[in-house]
């Protein structure tokens, strides 16, 4: 079910599949305060969306970063309001940053239950050719930090070429700005001494990764805008001329 703006209306039994958990822990998390309330429609029964699946998302992540629940929440309470669900997979992605990569061998019902959702083999076949999952004698090799963004791809109206091509355009562009970052910090940690190198590497990561994911947003939105205010002004001159 989707209401007019194509937001999804998901049951709390369709939420907790697509985030990977169960319905109690849903329910606990509302009584908490960590999910907003749902939308109450027809027949008294609630209905959740995208914000509700992104604020899951994090709060799996934070979980996953060894964060207590009373952590959590002091977290998510310092969060501006209204954040969208983008605003919200950027805070995941800054969290996610600070892990190191996991990777874990799961069995085809263990890698569906972290995705959410039923996998067809052609679901497979992308999230391979994405580099998400990998076949293993029979079993799955599966970038946990990855499986979310390519399970949210699968349903994006992109070619598996284009994903691929972005893909592609998305590593070389951040392995540069990553080179030329690490070049512009080498000349000041030469000066210091062992700890002080370690500190700056601990609390530069995080920053630099909330500097990129945070201005490549900005960039994006701005290429999308003049995109579709080209694209708008091009289909209004080439409209039927009334004479």
């Amino acid at each position: 079910m989707t209401t007019n703006a194509e937001e999804p209306a998901l049951t709390i039994d369709e939420l907790a599949a697509r985030a990977g958990v169960t319905v109690r822990t849903v329910r606990f998390y509302g009584t908490k305060g960590l999910l907003p309330p749902p939308v109450i429609g027809p027949r008294r029964v609630g209905h959740y969306g995208r914000k509700h699946l992104a604020r899951l998302a994090l709060i799996e992540e934070l979980q996953r970063q060894g964060m207590t629940l009373a952590a959590i929440e002091r977290y998510l309470r310092q969060l501006p309001d209204g954040l969208s669900e983008h605003d919200l997979a950027v805070h995941r992605a800054v969290v996610a940053s600070w892990a190191p990569d996991v990777v874990e061998t799961v069995t085809r019902e263990e890698l569906e239950r972290r995705a959410g959702r039923r996998l067809g083999d052609s679901d497979v076949e992308r999230l391979a050719a994405m580099d998400v999952v990998r076949a293993d004698a029979g079993a799955y090799r599966v970038d946990l930090g990855l499986l979310r963004l390519g399970v949210e791809l699968l349903d994006v109206p992109l070619s598996q070429e284009a994903i691929l091509a972005s893909r592609k355009a998305l590593l070389e562009h951040s392995r540069a700005a990553a080179h030329e970052l690490a070049e512009l910090f080498r000349g000041e940690v030469s000066k210091r001494d062992a700890q002080d190198v370690k500190s700056l590497s601990a609390h530069m990561h995080p920053l630099v990764v909330q500097a990129l994911l945070t201005t490549f947003q900005r960039s994006l939105r701005e290429e999308l805008r003049e995109w579709a205010t080209g694209a708008g002004a091009k289909g209004k001159e080439s409209g039927p001329q009334v004479g």
